[in-house]
């Protein structure tokens, strides 16, 4: 059987990566496949409510990503991660994954319902009215575009597809509708640039182009499949013909569709690009692939058993890809291999398999290319022989022997050649080859029509090569130079780029294919024509590769060519890296500029680039070159660098003394000594800079040693003034101030005296009381900082420098004053200049409290009275002034009282407090002014004043107060509650104190002061008796304290709130006060709840409802009969309430107490005004429960709103199956009906109902009766619709073979094997019960299903039922042949056979079952193991089948497969066969083993053979000897036997004058005068002259030798004679030849090795010497 046409391939099992394949989904919106890259599946995983979307890149390892999207439909871009996602029907989103954002959105104002990518930037949608295309990254393009109207032919369809031409100009809506029992397709063909629609009959459709013979242009294809109820017909039409494309024949052939495909249609269609084929795929699982141009038939059959349900062309448009409803990734695709011969088998198919293999370059019709060609040559059609030659598959033809015959051809007049007409049809089909291109090159370039390659050369026409390149060099450089590239000649590639100037364009090319040139060869070739270029090119390399030039010639080549500029970029760029090794070329780098651009030297050295230089070399080179800081940065011995650094004026400030920080402080103070010392007027401030800068790390007091050495006091007062600001030595800051003083310089001073700290005051103060200043302000202002004022004001007093102290007070600091009046009252100054200082000073720049304090201290306070008073009319308004005023007043008692009461200026707590123990009433004044409560309580409670102490609480109001006064600690409080009781309250007017202090009663938990306060405020006639709130607080004080006054209060007070009241009686268990409350107040309905709630007295509560006869209180009533299980009451007391909103609880509670004749009462008054189904269904219920079936018959025939299928489930689930029977009657559930008359015995309605169900588990239940009832007949119809459902097959299997019904269980399952739905798991189960139960019948079985069954599954039972041939049968078919081989061997007598074994063992995986079958054969079947090995030679390992054979001494068994083997020349295989052949003494194999197989231990073997006795074998012995080199020992083997013509030919091979000669004398010495001469014959060349003669002349051989001599002589006389000959024409041809002519050959081809460089002209190659015979074949021969 001839193999199939087709590769078919299963890339991917979803269920493998974790996705639930569901066939009743709907698999369009599940699962989506947009191109072969992605496959795009929603679900729901099992307990998880978020959907996720699972993507399957079948081009990256099936790699998975997974998504959670809540959308309802995704599909994924053709090949990149963009993700379309559809909700709601309208909500359109689109995602890159990749980069995780998104791209764009929009909401439709119709569903969408169908849509899918037509090409890589755009989406179709297809809406129930329109059709729209929404190009994604197209940012103008808002939102979808519509494109179209949908036709009236597809309202009502399933919309399954959506086509677009490639050209974006025609498309196609497919959709199917079930019509008349079969399914209907209906299209809307549309065309953009008409603008019109048109509708066909039609199931799937496709476009595609097709290039018809001799058309310039492609053919643009409709191709659709319909199945009607008259057939199927394939329909193959043009579109849009363009002039002058030949018209295209419209195509219509029939589908074929097998007999048992009754239902089945065309559901996908694909056109191949690449072989013009259509793949058509139908519902059934069937792929048919036709031809393009003429619609035949090229292969059918089925793929799937399954659906499949979207398919997609792959991306190379050589097949199709889609998926089934098994969950299946199925690829289809032509079998290039097979396919030409598969379509030859039918002598009809013959130009079809022409055409397709020219078509698609497809191998297998290359006889009948050739055959054509010939017959067309012979025939003259030379037209048509080139065309059959160029569109030969594979291009088999194109040879060049093709474009000989063509060349051969002559021209016909007015037409063009046949070799240009040959060269034109493969220009307009391809490219060509490089032979091809050759021949074209070469007559196009005489005539002079370059572009014309350089045309083919851009449309990549032309193939490639170095010969081609060569011969368009003379042409063009640049042309020739786009060749090499494309040929991979890199050599010539580089010379042309240097032959053209393009240097920058060298190295990215060598970088780009990995070739390295001679760069130094062309940085010196550059360097002379381009030296700007060169450093590009040479830095260039140095960036990619250092290692690729020699720095050290390029700077050289750059320096004799004077580019030092170039010197110096390259070799930045080369050290960049700044390495060890590199030392010497930075050091060479800084001399070059150095010398010559020290400015570039300075600024390389500022970028710190380099640090492995000679730095004492370049130290002395910047000292010479003026660059002093570089200098400075480069020594390191101690006398250079202060030889350097006093030169100052060369050196930039900011670097000296930046680099001072680097020096140590030893070194550092040496250097400025020797700055002073050679030229203080000129580094003087330079040092001062210095010293400010390192102050802190050399040390102020050696600084200031190093000053005062050299006398500069200048110097000294300038350092210290930069450093005396920020100096925290106390002896810096003194010396600067006596250096300053000194100088005269007395406001700088003043300036530090003011702003620094780190001084000693005292001794400063003493120093300037020393110096006598005129300004006393430095002195000032020291004692001001550091409060010496006394010491100051003495100083001052005792000098009489009053007005130094008016300055301080008035100028310095007037906040001092009081101080400095101080110190005079304790010189006794006199009052009247205290008084005069004070006038003199501005009162608000005077503390005055300090002032007080100051004078009060010293018992001199009415002195300030006058200035007090004089502050005070001046508008001053300090508080310290009105204290001041009110001691005053109180200490002189000058009406106090009205002073304390109209002033609120003072500050009570100070005033009240200097009151206390003056006048408690005065304290207390200033106290309550204040609201300084706790200083005023603790006045009162001292001074027993609770009167005023209880009205200022009750006036002040605050809860905090009260807390405080009220606490237990006080234990003044019962004396503070009497009079707030008797006097504050009963005083009080506004309701807002009283209620906090109410309050304030309350929070202290004080419940009988509380009554006490309570009842005088509202028992007894005041203002607040008819207050409602506080009598609320009256009732629930004395409910939680004194119960027994609440039922008084309840009947004396009226405004209280009776809801609140009652509820805290209620909580604190006062249940008959709260109902007396809820009675007086006529709340009816809540005394009743308290009755039953709280008192507990379901019968108080019924008397009290008959009392009051209202519906709420019945309806409470009710409840509480209810609950307690008083059912018949309950229902009683709704009744007369006529109330049935508790109709829930009431079912439920009589429902369970069996009360249904209770509860029919009270559904009926509840049907009267509710239609509840509770209530209907309740009421149906218990007609049920109580057996009044015609009642319920009747109930359920009116109108009612019951849940009848709960009642069924009721009923059915309590036995009621009569009652259930009738209320799935009513609502037609058949399903639950079913089950029903199973549990009434009526099986036969059972099936029928189950039928009318169509549900698995109403089958299964009816199932699962009738086989326990042994009904089998209804049984079998049950499980064959429960065995199409996979997931039951299990369980009905299981319960047959629990019961033991076997036979009837294979019945089942083979009835079933010819349903439409029958999967693989029943063919599957049907094999293992049979292998369990009828194991002769199992083979059968597999061999007519085996391509249906679960095979692993099988293949356990098989193991399972011990039976061996079935296991090895499964294990082929699965491809399992490595299980199928170790099964056969091991079961050999049950399952093996030999040619099955040699079938299968071939293509196992594990190398070690091969090993393992040799063995196998060795012990069972050593007859039949070279067969074996035959098989198996091209896989094993052939040196250890030799070593597993020698080691069980079976070589001669394997014999004939070693024979066969031995071109491997391995060397086990060698010396087995030599061993063998030496065993079996044949010699003449032997020799042809040696001679053409060498791997093998010559040496040892030839020492084996040289003993042999055989004359034969040591004769192979020298001979191997003389292969090896071992000249000596293979001529004295041949000496031994006498094998002279073996000894002279080893002789003259070996090439080795002394062996030669040796071997001579041999000849001589016993002779042999005839070997004497073959000698001479042989071996000329190898025989010296003047050995020759001698040997003649001592051996007397002369006659023998004369022949030697005359050739040698003639020989010599010739070579002489072309000698001569060359000689003169190579003079002549350089005296013709001009000596100044310009070398322009490549620079590449100036240094080759003659090595490499070829033939180099006529006669200077080798020539072979006359007697260059290497071999002894013949001894007699002539001389010439």
């Amino acid at each position: 059987m001839a193999p199939l046409p087709i590769k078919f391939t299963e890339l991917l099992q979803l269920s493998s990566i974790g996705v639930q394949v569901i066939i009743n989904q709907n698999c369009f919106n599940s699962c989506t496949l947009e191109s072969d890259n992605f496959v795009c599946v929603r679900q729901v995983q099992e307990g998880n409510a978020q959907p996720e979307v699972l993507i399957v890149n079948l081009k990256n390892g099936n790699n998975v990503m997974r998504r959670p999207i809540k959308a309802d439909s995704a599909i994924m871009h053709y090949n990149r991660e963009i993700i379309a996602l559809k909700a709601g029907g309208k909500t359109l989103q689109i995602f890159d994954l990749a980069a995780k954002s998104k791209i764009k959105s929009t909401t439709m104002s119709e569903d969408v319902v169908f849509w899918k990518w037509f090409n890589e930037t755009s989406l179709g949608l297809v809406t129930d009215t329109g059709v729209y295309h929404w190009n994604i990254f197209d940012p103008a393009q808002v939102a979808p575009q519509k494109v179209f109207d949908r036709n009236q032919n597809l309202s009502g369809c399933q919309i399954i597809n959506y086509r677009v031409s490639d050209d974006d100009s025609w498309m196609v809506v497919v959709g199917i509708s079930q019509q008349q029992g079969r399914v209907v397709g209906s299209m809307q063909l549309y065309s953009k640039v008409r603008g019109i629609s048109q509708s066909i009959e039609g199931h799937a459709a496709a476009f595609g182009t097709f290039r018809m013979e001799d058309a310039p242009a492609d053919t643009k294809l409709f191709t659709f499949a319909n199945r009607g109820a008259s057939g199927a017909k394939l329909h193959i039409v043009e579109v849009d013909h363009q002039q002058p494309n030949p018209v295209f024949q419209k195509r219509a052939v029939d589908i074929y569709f097998p007999a048992e495909a009754t239902n089945d249609f065309p559901v996908a269609m694909q056109v191949s690009s690449k072989y013009k084929v259509i793949y058509m795929v139908t519902k059934y699982g069937f792929i048919h692939i036709y031809d393009l141009e003429t619609g035949t038939t090229i292969f059918m059959n089925r793929i799937s058993s399954d659906t499949i349900f979207t398919t997609t062309g792959d991306s190379e448009g050589a097949g199709i890809v889609g998926v089934n409803r098994k969950g299946q990734v199925l690829a289809v695709s032509v079998d290039e291999s097979t396919i030409i011969p598969y379509l030859l088998q039918n002598s009809e198919n013959a130009e079809l398999a022409y055409k397709l293999a020219s078509r698609a370059g497809l191998p297998g019709a290359d006889s009948l290319y050739q055959q054509r060609f010939e017959q067309l040559l012979n025939q003259g059609d030379y037209q048509n022989a080139a065309k059959t030659a160029a569109n030969s598959p594979q291009g088999f033809l194109r040879t060049p022997q093709t474009i000989e015959r063509f060349k051969s051809v002559p021209a016909q007049q007015g037409q063009l050649s046949v070799i240009l007409q040959y060269f034109g049809m493969l220009l307009d089909k391809g490219k060509l080859n490089q032979h091809e291109t050759l021949e074209l090159a070469r007559p196009v370039l005489l005539q002079n029509r370059k572009h014309l390659l350089e045309k083919w050369m851009k449309e990549g026409k032309l193939g490639c090569s170095e010969q081609l390149g060569d011969l368009v060099r003379v042409h063009d450089v640049a042309l020739a130079q786009q060749i090499y590239q494309e040929a991979g000649a890199s050599q010539k590639v580089i010379a042309a780029m240097a032959e053209s100037g393009s240097f920058d364009q060298i190295l990215p090319y060598s970088r780009s294919v990995g070739y390295t040139p001679d760069f130094n060869g062309l940085l010196q070739h550059i360097a002379r024509v381009n030296p700007e270029k060169a450093a590009e090119f040479a830095t260039n390399i140095a960036r990619e590769d250092a290692s690729l030039i020699d720095v050290d010639r390029a700077v050289d080549i750059f320096q004799s060519q004077g580019m030092v500029q170039q010197a110096t970029a390259f070799l930045l760029d080369v050290l960049q890296a700044d390495k060890p090794e590199q030392a010497q070329l930075q050091t060479r780098l800084l001399e070059m500029n150095l010398t010559n651009a020290p400015q570039v030297a300075d600024a390389i050295l500022g970028n710190e680039m380099f640090h492995h230089y000679d730095r004492a070399r370049v130290a002395q080179l910047c000292e010479g070159a003026g660059l002093m800081t570089r200098a400075l940065e480069h020594y390191d011995d101690p006398a250079s660098i202060k030889r350097v650094i006093v030169q100052t004026d060369k050196i930039a400030e900011d670097y000296l003394i930046t680099y001072f920080g680097r020096l140590t402080v030893e070194l550092a103070l040496e250097c400025l000594d020797e700055m002073l010392k050679v030229n203080i007027r000129q580094n003087l401030q330079a040092v001062i800079n210095i010293a400010k800068k390192y102050s802190d790390l050399f040390g102020p007091t050696h600084i200031i040693d190093l000053l005062e050495k050299y006398r500069t006091a200048e110097g000294l007062y300038f350092y210290l003034g930069g450093i005396v600001n920020i100096s925290e030595d106390k002896d810096v800051t003194f010396k600067y101030i006596e250096a300053a003083t000194r100088m005269g310089q007395l406001q700088e001073v003043e300036r530090v005296c003011r702003e620094s700290n780190a001084y000693d005051p005292e001794r400063v103060k003493n120093f300037l009381k020393e110096q006598k200043l005129t300004e006393q302000l430095p002195l000032i202002i020291v004692c001001d900082r550091f409060n010496m004022i006394h010491d100051l004001v003495l100083y001052l007093y005792k000098n009489q420098q009053f007005k130094s102290i008016e300055v301080y007070v008035q100028r310095v600091n007037p906040s001092r004053t009081p101080a400095v009046v101080g110190g005079l009252l304790d010189v006794d100054c006199d009052e009247n200049i205290i008084k005069g200082l004070l006038s003199s000073v501005s009162p608000e720049s005077i503390p005055i409290d300090e002032l007080v304090s100051e004078v009060e201290s010293r018992n001199r306070l009415k002195l300030l009275l006058p200035f007090l008073e004089s502050t005070l009319a001046a508008g001053n308004q300090q508080q310290a002034v009105y204290n001041a005023l009110a001691k005053i007043y109180i200490d002189s008692n000058n009406n106090p009282e009205a002073f304390l009461k109209e002033n609120t200026l003072y500050d009570t707590l100070e005033v009240g407090n200097y009151c206390k123990a003056r006048d408690p009433n005065l304290a207390f004044i200033a106290f309550s002014k204040g609201q300084n409560d706790l200083e005023l309580i603790n006045v009162t409670n001292e001074n027993s004043m609770f009167r005023q102490q209880a009205r200022y609480l009750v006036e002040r109001s605050d809860p905090e107060v009260w807390s405080y006064v009220l606490s237990d600690n006080n234990i003044h409080r019962r004396s503070l509650v009497d009079q707030v009781i008797a006097t504050a309250v009963p005083e009080a007017q506004n309701p807002e104190p009283v209620s906090i202090t109410v309050k304030s009663f309350i929070d202290s938990d004080m419940p009988l002061e509380l009554i006490e306060l309570l009842e005088k405020i509202v028992l007894e006639p005041s203002s607040f008796s008819d207050n409602a709130n506080l009598q609320n607080l009256l009732m629930l004080t004395a409910a939680k304290s004194d119960k027994g006054r609440v039922a008084g209060y309840i009947q004396q007070l009226d405004a209280y709130s009776p809801d609140d009241i009652a509820a805290q009686c209620i909580e604190v268990g006062m249940f008959e006060e709260a109902f007396l409350i809820y009675k007086k107040a006529n709340e009816h309905y809540k005394a009743s709840e308290v009755l039953v709630d709280h008192v507990v007295s379901i019968d108080r509560a019924q008397e009290y409802a008959d009392q009051v006869d209202l519906p709420e209180v019945w309806s409470r009533v009710a409840k509480a009969q209810l609950d307690g299980l008083r059912i018949t009451d309950s229902t009683e007391s709704y009744i007369r309430a006529q109330d049935p909103s508790n109709f829930h609880e009431v079912i439920e509670t009589a429902t369970h107490a069996g009360k249904d004749e209770d509860l029919i009462k009270y559904l009926r008054m509840a049907r009267k005004t509710l239609r509840e189904p509770a209530v209907d269904t309740g009421l149906a219920f218990c007609y049920a429960r109580t057996n009044q079936l015609p009642e319920l018959e009747e109930f359920l025939r009116g109108t009612n709103v019951a849940n009848i299928e709960e009642s069924g489930d009721k009923a059915y689930a309590e036995g009621y199956h009569e009652a259930a029977k009738i209320f799935f009657t009513s609502i037609s559930n058949w399903a639950k009906l079913a089950t029903t008359l199973v549990h009434l015995g009526d099986y036969q309605g059972a099936v029928e109902c189950a039928r009318k169900a169509n549900s698995v588990k109403v089958w299964k239940q009816v199932n699962e009766a009738c086989v326990e009832k042994k009904e089998f007949r209804l049984a079998q119809i049950c499980g064959l619709n429960l065995i199409v459902h996979a997931d039951e097959l299990a369980d009905l299997v299981r319960q047959y073979e629990r019961n033991g019904y076997f036979d009837e269980l294979i019945s089942v399952l083979e009835a079933g094997l010819g349903l439409e739905r029958a999967h693989m798991g029943m063919f599957t189960e049907l094999g293992i019960a049979l292998s369990k139960y009828h194991p002769e019948r199992v083979m059968e079985h597999l061999r007519i299903f085996w391509g249906r069954i679960n095979i692993p599954k099988m293949i356990r039972a098989c193991e399972e039922a011990h039976l061996w041939p079935e296991l090895v049968f499964l294990y082929t078919h699965y491809d399992e042949f490595d299980n199928a081989s170790l099964a056969m061997m091991e079961r050999a007598s049950d399952a093996w056979e030999h040619h099955t074994f040699k079938e299968t063992v071939i293509k196992v995986a594990n190398l070690e079952i091969y090993y393992r079958a040799l063995n196998f054969y060795l012990q069972e079947q050593p007859s039949l193991i070279t067969d074996l090995l035959q098989a198996l030679t091209p896989r094993i390992d052939v040196s250890r089948v030799v070593r597993m054979f020698e080691k069980s001494d079976n070589i001669p068994l394997i014999k004939p497969f070693l024979l066969n083997v031995q071109s491997q020349n391995k060397r086990a295989v060698n010396d087995a066969i030599n061993d063998l052949l030496i065993e079996e003494e044949d010699h003449k194999q032997l020799r042809d083993s040696v001679e053409n197989f060498d791997n093998y231990e010559a040496v040892a073997l030839a020492q084996r053979l040289e003993k042999h006795d055989l004359v034969f074998f040591r004769q192979i012995a020298a001979s191997i000897y003389r292969k090896n080199k071992r000249w000596d020992k293979s001529i004295a083997l041949s000496k031994q036997d006498k094998l002279y013509k073996d000894a002279i030919e080893t002789s003259a091979i070996s090439g080795r004058s002394e062996v030669v000669e040796e071997l001579l004398r041999y000849f001589v010495d016993i002779g042999s005068k005839e070997c004497y001469v073959g000698m001479l014959y042989a071996c000329h060349d190898l025989i010296p002259m003047h050995t020759v003669m001698e040997i003649s002349w001592r051996n007397n051989l002369t006659d023998f030798t004369m022949p030697f001599m005359i050739n040698y002589l003639a020989q010599q006389a010739a070579t002489i004679e072309t000698l001569k000959k060359d000689n003169e024409e190579r003079k002549a041809r350089e005296k013709s030849e001009g000596k100044g002519e310009e070398d322009t050959r490549p620079i590449l081809g100036q240094s080759r090795l003659m090595l490499t460089q070829g033939p180099m002209g006529n006669g200077m190659g080798a020539q072979q010497a006359p007697y260059a015979q290497t071999n002894g074949t013949g001894m007699y021969g002539g001389f010439r």
